[in-house]
């Protein structure tokens, strides 16, 4: 197949597009470069996939519609994998104008590029932040999601509906998958595993926040991959026994399909440091702060849909992912990539 993998110099999508190339898929990757974290991390792993035939990175912002336009026409994909947004919670406190930009109008391209190129199947990023002020554990799609608790969140809850509505008006099949905490190697440096790793190995207090009493369904990266690639190949189909009087939130009359995709195993923030002090070899100095606005104290992710739909089960330990990234990031900086995170 041919697929477009938006934000394919980012975290996951680097990691989606190297397996889909592995199996011998053509993979058109668009990513915009942008400095939200150090661009040196993007570009060093846009050359690894550059290093596949199969494969062509195109430097493109989702916001510019006329190339959004022109790369659906052109290239003719058979199916998209949406993973480019702007990411991070607290920084849409401080640039909301952005999250509108990539999160809102970005995916209204790639919706009306689907739309109107014949693709076949639409999967893309959402994420857990959709649950915001829900505290029933664990988080399932079936459950209603309409209080976010930070712009970032809002962002990924409208692209569930405007996914939605293309897949009614349209007939496109789209599939939102809601990721849980994702960590591994080539990590963005904005998030707790890399800067809890680069403070510990340098003497620095690592920020700890709701003073260590979060609980955070962290999962692998490859387990994550492996759940999108699986979700990709089976197109989203109408739920025949869908009732419009008691209306499930997480499919459709239409075809359209929502998925949590994480580890299932909840772990104390507290705990998550203890693996990391065991992989560097030295303890942290722990900065102990109340909860961040926008944050949400717990995330635990029911992935029954998932599992029997697909057959995912993500097989990763917190210790054996933790080592991997600290591992990949020794080597990475030790080899002279400049750290500018």
């Amino acid at each position: 197949m041919k697929i477009l993998v938006t934000g394919a110099a980012g975290f996951i999508g680097s990691f989606t597009a190297k397996q889909l190339l592995e199996r011998d898929d053509e993979v058109v990757g668009l990513d915009n470069f942008n400095d939200y974290y150090d661009v040196a991390l993007k570009e060093a792993r846009a050359r690894q996939l550059a290093d596949y035939d199969r494969f062509t990175m195109h430097r493109l912002d989702l916001a510019d519609r006329p190339g959004i336009e022109k790369l659906f026409a052109e290239e003719g994909f058979d199916r998209v994998v949406h993973l480019a947004a702007q990411a991070g919670v607290r920084y849409s406190l401080e640039n909301p104008h952005s999250y509108i930009d990539s999160n809102i109008v970005g995916t209204l391209h790639i919706l009306e590029g689907c739309r109107h190129n014949n693709v076949e199947h639409l999967v893309y990023a959402s994420s857990s932040s959709v649950y915001g002020a829900n505290s029933a554990m664990p988080f399932s799609i079936h459950q209603n999601v309409d209080h976010p608790l930070a712009l970032y969140g809002a962002t990924k809850k409208a692209n569930e509906l405007m996914a939605h509505s293309y897949s009614n008006l349209y007939n496109l099949p789209t599939t939102g998958l809601r990721f849980f905490t994702v960590y591994g190697p080539w990590g963005r440096p904005d998030m707790a595993l890399f800067l809890f790793t680069r403070n510990i190995l340098e003497g620095k207090p690592i920020d700890v926040f709701n003073y260590g009493n979060h609980r955070r369904d962290f999962t692998y990266v490859e387990d994550i991959v492996e759940g999108v690639i699986r979700t990709m190949d089976r197109s989203a189909a109408p739920n025949e026994s869908w009732d419009s009087d008691n209306p499930d939130p997480g499919t459709s009359r239409a075809p359209y399909r929502i998925y949590n995709i994480g580890n299932q195993q909840p772990v104390e923030l507290m705990r998550y440091i203890e693996v990391i002090e065991e992989c560097v070899g030295k303890k942290a100095e722990k900065n102990l702060l109340p909860l961040q606005p926008g944050d949400v104290p717990d995330t635990w992710a029911d992935t029954e849909d998932l599992a029997v739909d697909v057959d995912y089960q993500p097989s990763t330990p917190i210790d054996v992912g933790v080592r991997k990234f600290v591992d990949w990031y020794l080597e990475y900086y030790r080899e002279g990539q400049k750290q500018s995170a």
